[in-house]
């Protein structure tokens, strides 16, 4: 191994790649702020971005959904029945993961 390949793999390895994913991070974060200064907001655009938030949320959940099967539905289902009803995030949390511990207890 060369020695860069030693340093990466070494105890700093873990370091170094945290610190590289933040700059990412930030980087991300600078551009888009600098690019939506330069765009004008119209109602379509306007549209677009209130909708990204669910857009994300269904992206990220879906695959689970879908690779867990009816078990993950119903923990979802918890979690989303509760918070519409509480309007708090923990309690959702704590629906869906109990849900979710129960139905595998019992061995679905």
């Amino acid at each position: 191994m060369s020695g860069v390949e030693q340093f990466i793999a070494g105890p700093w390895g873990g370091t170094i790649a945290i610190a590289a994913m933040t700059v990412a991070t930030f980087l991300c974060r600078i551009a888009g702020a600098l690019v939506m200064t330069r765009v004008t907001i119209t109602p379509r655009i306007e549209r677009g971005l209130r909708a990204l938030p669910g857009s994300i949320i269904l992206a990220t959940i879906l695959p689970i959904l879908i690779d867990k099967g009816p078990t993950a539905f119903i923990g979802i289902a918890a979690t989303i029945i509760v918070m519409a009803f509480t309007r708090k995030e923990l309690a959702g949390l704590a629906a869906g993961l109990g849900t979710l511990t129960i139905l595998r207890a019992l061995g679905f």
